[in-house]
């Protein structure tokens, strides 16, 4: 991975308190994975960013690198990463995924 897409990616998860690298965008998922993680957030009602990875191979590519995590989407939340859909879905279910967002929006 090239020195400047690690960067960019570096201040987006930095920028961002709550960002989701995914296939497609918020308010139109293209893929299951994508929008189980985007159902999910959106039924804590907060605001997350997104990046549509399938605008940027580079930035697909990048994002696997950058993580060492083989699948989109990924989570982030307050620059840790969390992981992808089926790590959320359970810390949703295990409702320890409230928690990691209220501890993000109060900080």
């Amino acid at each position: 991975m090239n020195l400047q897409l690690h960067n960019t990616i570096d201040t987006l998860i930095k920028k961002h308190k709550i960002i989701v690298f995914m296939k497609g965008e918020k308010t139109m998922p293209m893929c299951g994975f994508s929008n189980t993680v985007v159902k999910i957030l959106n039924s804590f009602n907060i605001n997350y960013y997104t990046v549509n990875v399938l605008k940027n191979d580079d930035m697909r590519n990048a994002i696997k690198l950058y993580s060492q995590w083989p699948t989109i989407p990924q989570v982030y939340i307050n620059g840790q990463f969390i992981g992808g859909a089926d790590i959320v879905l359970n810390l949703y279910e295990q409702s320890q995924l409230q928690e990691m967002l209220e501890k993000s929006i109060n900080s």
